[in-house]
This record gives C-alpha cells, structure tokens and sequence, in this order.
C-alpha cells in the first residue's frame, strides 16, 4: 500500500465499530444510551466517510458534502445529550438542530463547490462556502455544552451520573482545545488550521467517544 492517507481515520473508524457492536449488544437501551449510540455512529460515519475520500480515493463534491453532514449534527446531538443528562426540559430544546439543518439544505443547492483539496496521513482539508458563519454555529454548541457541565459539576450532589462528571468535563475539553488553537492560530493570520479544524476535531473526539462509550456501558438505567 503506498497511499497511506486517510489511514488514521480507518484506523478509529475500526474502533468506532467495535464500540458500537459493544453498546448494541451490551448498553441499556435507555434514553441517554441511546443518545450515545447516535453520537457514536456519527463519529464512525465521518471516519469511515473520510477514509473513502482519502484511502479508497472517492473524492469528489458528493462525498465531501456527505461527509459534512455526518459531522454538521454532532455537536448539537452532543448539546441534546448533556440537557438530557441534566434534566434541562423545554419545547424549543429541537430548535437547537435547525442551524445544521439550514446549512445542510443550503449546501446541498451548491453541492459541487465542496471539495476535499487535501489528504494526509492524519487529516483531511475541504473548501466548502461560508466557512465562517458555519463554524460559528458549529462550534457554540461545543461550548455551550462545556459550558453546562461545568456548571453542574457542583451539583453531583442532587443528582447521581453513571461516571464522573470530571470524565465528561476533560473528554469535551479534548474538543474544545484544537478548535481554540484554530482560532488563536487564525487571529495571527494562519489559516491553514482552520479549513481542516472538523477533521482534526473528529480525531480528538476519539477521546470523548471512549468516555461516551464508558459511560453509556456504565449506565443501567431501564427507564426511557
């Protein structure tokens, strides 16, 4: 094999899967397991997707748009896990994946300006439009959650969790922090990062996912 691009995304996509064959088979089919399996199949569906553009050498617009509307609903199914862990109940809660679903009808009308226009061993780099305005409204919901576990991790005390709240805190936290190196790096007038901050982002959520995996197996709740 020569081509060696995209073998770290086929590498945790076998992973991703082996996580998933062990929730289907041994997690509680309850409301937040659930949640987890979704986030999961998520994650593996971008690395398996990235690989295709990279590995097997599939790219093309149709594949990169594919590949963003796998990801573009991961951090507000993330945000919907967290307010369901804490108990956060209100009717508008659905509203919080109308931006994704925006971008991804406005972005399939102008689906052959997407593009991978670069393949690495470890990431991949994508020309989509709006990449500003569509990262905003990627990356709140990522701090938002952050954001809500910090701030419940006082209250541990009320409330029983499966896991620590400090595993969730530290496993989000792996996301947060290439994205804040990403825009520190933009700030200085580097914006290398910033057009394959997703993938990259999807290879530190890894972490998260083994935390996500961790908990959803800790969690034998039978209530739905």
């Amino acid at each position: 094999m020569n081509n060696w691009d995209g073998i770290v995304s086929l590498f945790i996509a076998c992973l991703e899967l082996i996580f998933l064959i062990n929730l289907f088979i041994f997690a509680e089919k309850n409301k937040f397991n659930l949640i987890v399996i979704a986030i999961v199949i998520l994650l593996f569906g971008y690395q398996a997707t990235e690989y295709l553009i990279c590995g097997i050498e599939l790219s093309n617009s149709f594949m990169a748009y594919l590949a963003f509307v796998d990801i573009t609903f991961l951090p507000p199914l993330n945000l919907l896990f967290v307010l369901t862990l804490f108990r956060y109940k209100n009717k508008f809660t659905p509203l919080i994946f109308l931006p994704g679903l925006v971008f991804v009808v406005y972005y399939s009308i102008i689906i052959n300006e997407f593009e991978a226009v670069k393949c690495t061993v470890l990431y991949a780099t994508y020309n989509y439009p709006l990449g500003d305005v569509y990262g905003f409204f990627y990356y709140l919901p990522l701090l938002s959650t952050l954001i809500l576990i910090i701030k419940n991790m006082k209250r541990t005390n009320e409330q029983k969790f499966p896991i620590s709240l400090r595993y969730l805190f530290y496993g989000q936290l792996s996301l947060i922090i290439p994205v804040a190196i990403a825009f520190a790096l933009l700030a200085l007038g580097y914006v290398g990062l910033r057009d394959s901050i997703e993938s990259i982002l999807c290879k530190f959520a890894f972490l998260y996912c083994m935390v996500l995996v961790y908990f959803a197996l800790s969690n034998k709740q039978k209530s739905t």
